[in-house]
Protein backbone atom coordinates (compact mmCIF):
# COMPACT_ATOMS: atom_id res chain seq x y z
CA UNK A 1 0.00 0.00 0.00
CA UNK A 2 1.85 2.94 -1.17
CA UNK A 3 1.22 6.75 -0.17
CA UNK A 4 1.95 9.51 -2.91
CA UNK A 5 3.81 12.60 -2.29
CA UNK A 6 3.19 15.95 -3.66
CA UNK A 7 5.53 18.33 -2.46
CA UNK A 8 4.58 21.51 -3.84
CA UNK A 9 6.67 25.15 -4.07
CA UNK A 10 6.60 28.52 -5.15
CA UNK A 11 10.22 29.49 -6.80
CA UNK A 12 9.39 33.42 -5.27
CA UNK A 13 9.71 32.03 -1.62
CA UNK A 14 13.18 30.87 -0.33
CA UNK A 15 13.70 27.86 -2.34
CA UNK A 16 16.91 26.66 -0.29
CA UNK A 17 15.45 26.86 2.79
CA UNK A 18 12.39 25.08 1.42
CA UNK A 19 14.50 22.23 -0.12
CA UNK A 20 15.59 21.82 3.89
CA UNK A 21 12.60 22.02 5.07
CA UNK A 22 11.22 19.04 2.54
CA UNK A 23 14.47 16.57 3.10
CA UNK A 24 13.55 16.86 7.52
CA UNK A 25 9.94 16.14 5.84
CA UNK A 26 11.05 13.11 3.80
CA UNK A 27 13.54 12.00 6.22
CA UNK A 28 10.62 11.44 8.86
CA UNK A 29 8.46 9.94 6.34
CA UNK A 30 11.00 7.40 5.50
CA UNK A 31 11.66 6.59 9.00
CA UNK A 32 8.55 5.62 9.29
CA UNK A 33 9.20 2.49 7.07
CA UNK A 34 6.16 3.36 5.17
CA UNK A 35 5.94 3.05 0.99
CA UNK A 36 6.10 6.53 -0.90
CA UNK A 37 5.78 6.65 -3.98
CA UNK A 38 5.81 10.45 -6.39
CA UNK A 39 8.60 12.58 -6.87
CA UNK A 40 11.08 13.87 -3.80
CA UNK A 41 11.75 17.57 -5.04
CA UNK A 42 9.66 20.59 -4.92
CA UNK A 43 7.27 21.16 -7.97
CA UNK A 44 6.67 24.83 -8.62
CA UNK A 45 4.31 24.18 -11.03
CA UNK A 46 1.42 22.87 -12.59
CA UNK A 47 2.86 21.13 -15.56
CA UNK A 48 5.05 19.11 -13.15
CA UNK A 49 2.68 18.25 -10.51
CA UNK A 50 0.19 16.91 -12.93
CA UNK A 51 2.92 14.66 -14.66
CA UNK A 52 3.85 13.84 -11.09
CA UNK A 53 -0.06 12.99 -9.66
CA UNK A 54 -0.73 10.87 -12.96
CA UNK A 55 2.59 8.72 -11.81
CA UNK A 56 1.30 8.53 -8.59
CA UNK A 57 -1.53 7.27 -9.49
CA UNK A 58 -0.16 4.99 -11.67
CA UNK A 59 1.44 3.47 -9.26
CA UNK A 60 -1.60 2.27 -7.39
CA UNK A 61 -1.34 4.73 -4.82
CA UNK A 62 -3.86 4.34 -2.10
CA UNK A 63 -3.66 8.06 -0.56
CA UNK A 64 -2.30 10.94 -1.64
CA UNK A 65 -0.06 13.53 0.69
CA UNK A 66 0.42 16.97 -0.26
CA UNK A 67 3.71 18.46 1.70
CA UNK A 68 2.65 21.90 1.81
CA UNK A 69 6.38 23.48 1.69
CA UNK A 70 5.71 26.82 0.53
CA UNK A 71 2.41 28.94 0.08
CA UNK A 72 1.12 28.05 -3.08
CA UNK A 73 -2.26 28.70 -4.55
CA UNK A 74 -5.15 26.09 -3.68
CA UNK A 75 -5.49 25.04 -7.89
CA UNK A 76 -3.74 21.83 -7.68
CA UNK A 77 -4.48 20.78 -4.60
CA UNK A 78 -8.44 20.81 -5.78
CA UNK A 79 -7.38 19.00 -9.23
CA UNK A 80 -5.18 16.41 -6.87
CA UNK A 81 -7.79 15.90 -4.62
CA UNK A 82 -10.46 15.03 -7.45
CA UNK A 83 -7.55 12.23 -8.39
CA UNK A 84 -10.39 10.24 -6.02
CA UNK A 85 -7.39 9.40 -2.94
CA UNK A 86 -8.25 9.58 0.56
CA UNK A 87 -6.11 13.34 0.97
CA UNK A 88 -3.65 14.77 3.49
CA UNK A 89 -1.66 17.75 3.49
CA UNK A 90 1.22 18.28 5.79
CA UNK A 91 2.44 22.16 6.12
CA UNK A 92 5.14 23.56 8.13
CA UNK A 93 5.89 26.54 9.78
CA UNK A 94 9.30 29.14 10.09
CA UNK A 95 11.30 30.78 12.35
CA UNK A 96 10.24 34.11 13.86
CA UNK A 97 13.53 36.01 13.42
CA UNK A 98 12.27 39.18 12.23
CA UNK A 99 12.80 38.33 8.61
CA UNK A 100 11.51 38.00 5.23
CA UNK A 101 8.33 35.48 5.71
CA UNK A 102 10.49 32.92 3.48
CA UNK A 103 7.48 29.81 3.39
CA UNK A 104 4.84 31.26 4.12
CA UNK A 105 3.37 27.63 3.95
CA UNK A 106 0.27 27.83 6.51
CA UNK A 107 -1.46 30.54 4.30
CA UNK A 108 -1.09 27.92 1.09
CA UNK A 109 -2.67 24.99 4.06
CA UNK A 110 -5.40 27.70 4.53
CA UNK A 111 -6.19 28.88 1.01
CA UNK A 112 -6.55 25.10 0.42
CA UNK A 113 -8.63 24.34 3.39
CA UNK A 114 -11.38 26.86 2.10
CA UNK A 115 -11.02 25.60 -1.26
CA UNK A 116 -11.52 22.31 -0.64
CA UNK A 117 -14.58 22.97 1.59
CA UNK A 118 -15.95 24.51 -1.44
CA UNK A 119 -15.91 21.73 -3.04
CA UNK A 120 -16.77 18.82 -0.32
CA UNK A 121 -13.75 17.42 0.04
CA UNK A 122 -12.52 16.13 3.24
CA UNK A 123 -8.99 16.31 4.13
CA UNK A 124 -6.59 15.62 7.10
CA UNK A 125 -3.77 18.18 7.85
CA UNK A 126 -1.36 18.94 10.20
CA UNK A 127 1.07 21.76 10.92
CA UNK A 128 4.39 21.17 12.57
CA UNK A 129 7.77 20.83 12.16
CA UNK A 130 9.38 17.38 11.22
CA UNK A 131 11.30 17.42 14.40
CA UNK A 132 8.29 18.25 16.35
CA UNK A 133 5.45 16.53 14.88
CA UNK A 134 3.45 14.02 17.26
CA UNK A 135 3.29 10.28 16.50
CA UNK A 136 -0.21 10.89 16.65
CA UNK A 137 -0.18 14.02 14.11
CA UNK A 138 2.19 12.05 11.81
CA UNK A 139 -0.47 8.65 11.93
CA UNK A 140 -2.83 10.84 11.24
CA UNK A 141 -1.64 11.79 7.84
CA UNK A 142 -0.55 8.49 6.72
CA UNK A 143 -3.55 6.60 8.03
CA UNK A 144 -6.50 8.51 9.95
CA UNK A 145 -9.54 8.89 7.25
CA UNK A 146 -9.95 12.22 5.92
CA UNK A 147 -11.99 14.85 8.83
CA UNK A 148 -15.42 15.04 7.49
CA UNK A 149 -16.51 17.47 10.42
CA UNK A 150 -16.83 20.99 9.14
CA UNK A 151 -17.48 23.78 11.69
CA UNK A 152 -20.26 25.88 11.06
CA UNK A 153 -21.46 29.55 12.27
CA UNK A 154 -24.39 29.70 14.85
CA UNK A 155 -27.51 31.98 14.82
CA UNK A 156 -27.42 35.19 16.67
CA UNK A 157 -30.01 37.29 18.92
CA UNK A 158 -32.36 39.97 17.56
CA UNK A 159 -30.13 43.31 16.28
CA UNK A 160 -29.77 46.23 18.38
CA UNK A 161 -30.29 49.49 17.01
CA UNK A 162 -26.93 50.32 16.87
CA UNK A 163 -26.25 47.16 14.54
CA UNK A 164 -29.16 48.41 12.52
CA UNK A 165 -27.59 51.84 11.93
CA UNK A 166 -24.28 50.14 10.67
CA UNK A 167 -25.83 47.53 8.44
CA UNK A 168 -28.01 49.71 7.27
CA UNK A 169 -25.04 52.33 6.28
CA UNK A 170 -23.89 49.93 3.38
CA UNK A 171 -27.04 50.07 1.87
CA UNK A 172 -25.55 52.44 -1.60
CA UNK A 173 -22.01 51.72 -0.83
CA UNK A 174 -19.74 51.29 -3.90
CA UNK A 175 -16.89 49.00 -4.06
CA UNK A 176 -13.95 49.41 -6.79
CA UNK A 177 -12.60 45.97 -7.94
CA UNK A 178 -9.57 46.96 -9.84
CA UNK A 179 -8.48 43.65 -11.88
CA UNK A 180 -9.34 39.51 -11.18
CA UNK A 181 -8.43 37.91 -8.15
CA UNK A 182 -5.46 35.32 -8.52
CA UNK A 183 -6.13 32.08 -9.85
CA UNK A 184 -6.58 29.85 -6.89
CA UNK A 185 -7.71 32.34 -4.60
CA UNK A 186 -11.10 30.92 -3.95
CA UNK A 187 -10.66 32.77 -1.16
CA UNK A 188 -11.18 35.77 -2.94
CA UNK A 189 -14.32 34.99 -4.95
CA UNK A 190 -17.60 36.83 -5.05
CA UNK A 191 -20.97 37.02 -6.45
CA UNK A 192 -21.88 40.59 -6.94
CA UNK A 193 -25.96 39.76 -6.66
CA UNK A 194 -25.55 37.49 -3.62
CA UNK A 195 -23.40 40.87 -2.08
CA UNK A 196 -25.76 43.34 -3.18
CA UNK A 197 -28.19 41.55 -1.69
CA UNK A 198 -26.72 40.74 1.58
CA UNK A 199 -25.58 44.35 1.83
CA UNK A 200 -26.89 46.46 -0.41
CA UNK A 201 -23.28 47.02 -1.50
CA UNK A 202 -22.42 47.10 -4.98
CA UNK A 203 -18.93 46.71 -6.85
CA UNK A 204 -17.75 47.61 -10.25
CA UNK A 205 -15.17 45.88 -12.28
CA UNK A 206 -12.22 47.90 -13.70
CA UNK A 207 -9.62 46.96 -15.43
CA UNK A 208 -6.11 47.03 -13.84
CA UNK A 209 -4.70 48.93 -16.71
CA UNK A 210 -6.99 51.94 -15.70
CA UNK A 211 -5.44 52.15 -12.31
CA UNK A 212 -1.69 52.15 -14.34
CA UNK A 213 -3.16 54.68 -16.48
CA UNK A 214 -4.15 56.79 -14.13
CA UNK A 215 -1.41 56.36 -11.99
CA UNK A 216 1.24 57.30 -15.22
CA UNK A 217 -1.25 60.70 -15.51
CA UNK A 218 -0.48 61.52 -11.80
CA UNK A 219 -0.04 65.31 -11.43
CA UNK A 220 3.44 65.44 -10.18
CA UNK A 221 2.69 67.68 -7.60
CA UNK A 222 0.34 65.35 -5.76
CA UNK A 223 2.79 62.98 -6.09
CA UNK A 224 5.63 65.35 -4.54
CA UNK A 225 3.04 65.48 -1.43
CA UNK A 226 2.87 61.75 -1.03
CA UNK A 227 6.26 61.61 -0.60
CA UNK A 228 6.47 64.90 1.87
CA UNK A 229 4.05 62.60 3.93
CA UNK A 230 6.25 59.31 3.74
CA UNK A 231 9.07 61.18 4.82
CA UNK A 232 6.73 62.30 7.89
CA UNK A 233 5.88 58.12 8.39
CA UNK A 234 9.28 56.79 7.47
CA UNK A 235 12.77 56.29 8.04
CA UNK A 236 14.85 55.25 5.02
CA UNK A 237 12.64 56.65 2.32
CA UNK A 238 16.12 57.82 0.42
CA UNK A 239 17.49 54.50 0.48
CA UNK A 240 15.14 52.74 -1.84
CA UNK A 241 15.01 53.13 -5.77
CA UNK A 242 13.52 56.67 -6.60
CA UNK A 243 12.33 55.42 -10.10
CA UNK A 244 10.39 52.43 -8.31
CA UNK A 245 9.11 54.83 -5.25
CA UNK A 246 7.63 57.44 -7.46
CA UNK A 247 5.78 54.54 -9.80
CA UNK A 248 4.42 53.39 -6.49
CA UNK A 249 3.45 56.74 -4.85
CA UNK A 250 1.38 57.61 -8.27
CA UNK A 251 -0.68 54.39 -7.80
CA UNK A 252 -1.96 56.38 -4.61
CA UNK A 253 -2.45 59.39 -6.76
CA UNK A 254 -4.34 56.96 -9.13
CA UNK A 255 -6.88 55.33 -6.61
CA UNK A 256 -7.43 58.82 -5.32
CA UNK A 257 -8.36 60.11 -8.33
CA UNK A 258 -10.08 57.12 -9.54
CA UNK A 259 -12.42 57.20 -6.23
CA UNK A 260 -13.09 61.13 -6.34
CA UNK A 261 -14.53 60.63 -10.44
CA UNK A 262 -16.83 57.76 -8.99
CA UNK A 263 -17.74 58.17 -5.67
CA UNK A 264 -15.72 54.49 -4.28
CA UNK A 265 -16.14 54.00 -1.12
CA UNK A 266 -13.91 51.13 -0.89
CA UNK A 267 -11.64 49.00 -3.74
CA UNK A 268 -10.23 45.54 -4.12
CA UNK A 269 -6.70 45.64 -6.09
CA UNK A 270 -5.74 42.54 -7.75
CA UNK A 271 -2.33 43.38 -6.25
CA UNK A 272 0.31 41.00 -7.65
CA UNK A 273 2.29 39.96 -10.19
CA UNK A 274 1.36 42.77 -12.74
CA UNK A 275 1.84 45.56 -10.20
CA UNK A 276 5.48 44.97 -10.29
CA UNK A 277 6.03 42.78 -13.24
CA UNK A 278 3.79 45.51 -15.73
CA UNK A 279 3.74 48.57 -13.86
CA UNK A 280 6.91 49.12 -11.75
CA UNK A 281 5.93 49.85 -8.32
CA UNK A 282 4.45 48.52 -5.11
CA UNK A 283 1.09 49.60 -4.05
CA UNK A 284 1.14 48.05 -0.52
CA UNK A 285 2.86 51.87 0.76
CA UNK A 286 0.02 53.55 -1.29
CA UNK A 287 -2.73 50.63 0.70
CA UNK A 288 -1.35 51.77 4.26
CA UNK A 289 -1.70 55.32 2.97
CA UNK A 290 -5.52 54.27 2.07
CA UNK A 291 -6.62 52.99 5.09
CA UNK A 292 -5.19 55.04 7.20
CA UNK A 293 -7.55 57.96 5.54
CA UNK A 294 -10.20 54.90 6.02
CA UNK A 295 -10.72 53.96 2.32
CA UNK A 296 -10.38 50.08 2.52
CA UNK A 297 -8.51 48.29 0.24
CA UNK A 298 -8.31 44.91 -0.19
CA UNK A 299 -5.38 43.26 -2.02
CA UNK A 300 -5.54 39.93 -4.34
CA UNK A 301 -9.01 41.63 -5.52
CA UNK A 302 -11.16 40.65 -2.35
CA UNK A 303 -14.02 41.85 -2.60
CA UNK A 304 -15.46 40.33 0.51
CA UNK A 305 -12.16 41.36 2.27
CA UNK A 306 -13.35 44.72 1.44
CA UNK A 307 -16.25 44.53 2.91
CA UNK A 308 -15.28 43.35 5.82
CA UNK A 309 -12.88 46.29 5.98
CA UNK A 310 -15.62 48.46 5.68
CA UNK A 311 -18.06 46.66 8.35
CA UNK A 312 -15.39 47.20 10.64
CA UNK A 313 -14.08 50.08 10.26
CA UNK A 314 -17.58 51.79 11.20
CA UNK A 315 -17.96 49.51 13.92
CA UNK A 316 -14.75 50.07 15.50
CA UNK A 317 -14.52 53.96 14.50
CA UNK A 318 -11.16 53.62 13.22
CA UNK A 319 -8.70 51.94 10.41
CA UNK A 320 -8.61 48.41 9.75
CA UNK A 321 -6.34 46.26 8.34
CA UNK A 322 -6.64 43.26 5.84
CA UNK A 323 -4.22 40.54 7.21
CA UNK A 324 -3.37 37.35 6.75
CA UNK A 325 -2.66 34.64 9.04
CA UNK A 326 0.85 33.06 8.54
CA UNK A 327 1.44 31.17 12.17
CA UNK A 328 0.00 29.34 15.20
CA UNK A 329 2.42 28.18 18.08
CA UNK A 330 0.58 25.93 20.17
CA UNK A 331 3.43 25.82 22.54
CA UNK A 332 4.15 30.10 23.02
CA UNK A 333 0.16 29.93 22.62
CA UNK A 334 0.39 32.74 19.94
CA UNK A 335 0.03 33.70 16.24
CA UNK A 336 1.24 35.57 13.63
CA UNK A 337 -0.47 38.17 11.76
CA UNK A 338 1.10 39.65 8.49
CA UNK A 339 0.62 41.24 5.07
CA UNK A 340 3.89 42.71 2.82
CA UNK A 341 3.42 46.33 4.38
CA UNK A 342 0.24 47.74 4.23
CA UNK A 343 -1.15 48.63 7.87
CA UNK A 344 -2.37 51.86 8.54
CA UNK A 345 0.51 53.57 10.20
CA UNK A 346 -1.38 54.39 13.47
CA UNK A 347 -0.98 50.38 14.05
CA UNK A 348 2.52 51.11 14.66
CA UNK A 349 4.07 49.79 17.58
CA UNK A 350 5.45 53.62 18.94
CA UNK A 351 8.47 51.71 20.70
CA UNK A 352 9.91 50.99 16.92
CA UNK A 353 10.04 52.73 14.08
CA UNK A 354 7.85 52.48 10.43
CA UNK A 355 10.26 52.01 7.91
CA UNK A 356 10.56 52.43 4.13
CA UNK A 357 11.23 48.90 2.21
CA UNK A 358 11.05 46.65 -0.71
CA UNK A 359 8.45 44.01 -1.24
CA UNK A 360 10.41 40.93 0.05
CA UNK A 361 9.29 38.67 -2.92
CA UNK A 362 9.47 41.05 -5.89
CA UNK A 363 12.18 43.40 -4.61
CA UNK A 364 10.35 46.75 -5.15
CA UNK A 365 9.53 50.23 -3.05
CA UNK A 366 7.20 51.59 -1.29
CA UNK A 367 6.35 48.89 1.58
CA UNK A 368 5.41 50.30 5.52
CA UNK A 369 7.48 48.24 7.55
CA UNK A 370 6.69 47.87 11.68
CA UNK A 371 5.38 45.58 14.10
CA UNK A 372 2.13 46.07 15.76
CA UNK A 373 1.51 47.66 18.72
CA UNK A 374 0.33 45.85 21.95
CA UNK A 375 -3.27 45.83 22.46
CA UNK A 376 -7.16 44.61 22.45
CA UNK A 377 -7.99 43.35 19.05
CA UNK A 378 -10.63 42.49 17.68
CA UNK A 379 -10.50 40.48 13.54
CA UNK A 380 -13.54 39.68 11.48
CA UNK A 381 -14.55 38.10 7.96
CA UNK A 382 -17.77 37.91 6.17
CA UNK A 383 -16.85 34.62 5.06
CA UNK A 384 -18.42 32.15 2.35
CA UNK A 385 -17.26 29.04 3.53
CA UNK A 386 -18.93 26.03 2.75
CA UNK A 387 -20.81 28.67 0.46
CA UNK A 388 -22.36 30.16 2.80
CA UNK A 389 -22.37 33.76 4.29
CA UNK A 390 -21.59 34.43 7.61
CA UNK A 391 -19.48 36.46 9.90
CA UNK A 392 -16.70 34.94 12.13
CA UNK A 393 -15.35 37.29 15.17
CA UNK A 394 -12.42 36.63 17.43
CA UNK A 395 -10.97 38.63 20.01
CA UNK A 396 -7.34 38.82 20.99
CA UNK A 397 -4.35 40.84 22.59
CA UNK A 398 -1.82 42.36 20.56
CA UNK A 399 1.96 41.35 22.34
CA UNK A 400 4.76 43.88 22.79
CA UNK A 401 6.86 41.67 20.51
CA UNK A 402 9.44 42.11 18.09
CA UNK A 403 8.37 42.14 14.65
CA UNK A 404 8.07 38.50 13.66
CA UNK A 405 8.18 38.32 9.55
CA UNK A 406 8.99 41.60 7.69
CA UNK A 407 6.00 44.03 6.42
CA UNK A 408 3.59 44.48 8.77
CA UNK A 409 3.35 42.09 11.55
CA UNK A 410 2.21 41.15 14.53
CA UNK A 411 2.04 38.39 17.21
CA UNK A 412 -1.02 38.21 19.25
CA UNK A 413 -2.79 35.56 21.83
CA UNK A 414 -6.36 34.45 21.35
CA UNK A 415 -8.72 34.58 23.70
CA UNK A 416 -9.22 30.60 23.30
CA UNK A 417 -6.20 28.71 23.31
CA UNK A 418 -4.03 28.74 19.90
CA UNK A 419 -4.67 25.25 19.70
CA UNK A 420 -8.44 25.31 19.37
CA UNK A 421 -8.24 28.22 16.92
CA UNK A 422 -5.96 26.72 14.86
CA UNK A 423 -8.61 23.31 15.01
CA UNK A 424 -10.99 26.08 14.40
CA UNK A 425 -9.98 28.12 11.44
CA UNK A 426 -9.52 24.93 9.57
CA UNK A 427 -12.42 23.12 10.23
CA UNK A 428 -14.53 26.17 9.32
CA UNK A 429 -12.65 26.69 5.82
CA UNK A 430 -12.39 30.32 7.01
CA UNK A 431 -10.86 32.71 4.05
CA UNK A 432 -6.67 33.48 4.83
CA UNK A 433 -7.79 37.16 4.95
CA UNK A 434 -9.24 38.94 7.90
CA UNK A 435 -9.69 42.33 8.92
CA UNK A 436 -8.47 43.49 12.36
CA UNK A 437 -9.34 46.55 14.61
CA UNK A 438 -8.04 47.69 17.86
CA UNK A 439 -10.37 47.47 20.72
CA UNK A 440 -12.89 45.04 21.64
CA UNK A 441 -15.85 45.34 19.05
CA UNK A 442 -17.68 41.71 19.31
CA UNK A 443 -20.81 43.05 20.67
CA UNK A 444 -21.70 45.50 18.14
CA UNK A 445 -20.47 43.14 15.47
CA UNK A 446 -22.83 40.29 16.58
CA UNK A 447 -25.50 43.10 16.16
CA UNK A 448 -24.48 43.95 12.75
CA UNK A 449 -24.43 40.46 11.85
CA UNK A 450 -28.46 39.78 13.37
CA UNK A 451 -28.80 43.00 11.58
CA UNK A 452 -28.07 41.39 8.09
CA UNK A 453 -29.59 38.03 8.69
CA UNK A 454 -25.71 36.47 8.89
CA UNK A 455 -24.82 33.79 11.72
CA UNK A 456 -21.89 34.18 13.56
CA UNK A 457 -19.20 31.67 14.63
CA UNK A 458 -16.77 33.00 17.27
CA UNK A 459 -12.92 31.47 17.05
Amino acid sequence: MAIGLLPLGRATFDVPFAEEKLAAMLARLDATGRNFVGPRSLLFDAEAARAALAEIVAAGATRLLILQVTFTDAAMTVEAARSGLPLSIWAVPEPRNGGRLRLNAFCGLNLSSHALGLNGIPFAWAYGDADALGEGELSGLLDASPASDRLDAGPVGAPTDAGRRIAASLAGKRIARIGEHPVGFDTCDYDARALKELAGVDVDPIPLDRLFDAARKADPEDVARLRAQAETELTGLAEVDPVQLDRSLRLKVGLENIRERAGYDAFAIRCWPETFTEYGGAVCGPVSMMGEARVPCACEADVYGALTQMILQKASGGPVFLTDLVDVDTADDTAVIWHCGQAPVSMRDPGAPATATIHTNRKMPLLYQFALKPGRVTLMRISQAFGTAKMVIAGAQMLARPMAFTGTSGTLRFDRPAEKVLEDVIASGLEHHMAIAYGDHRAILNDVAAALGLPVLEL
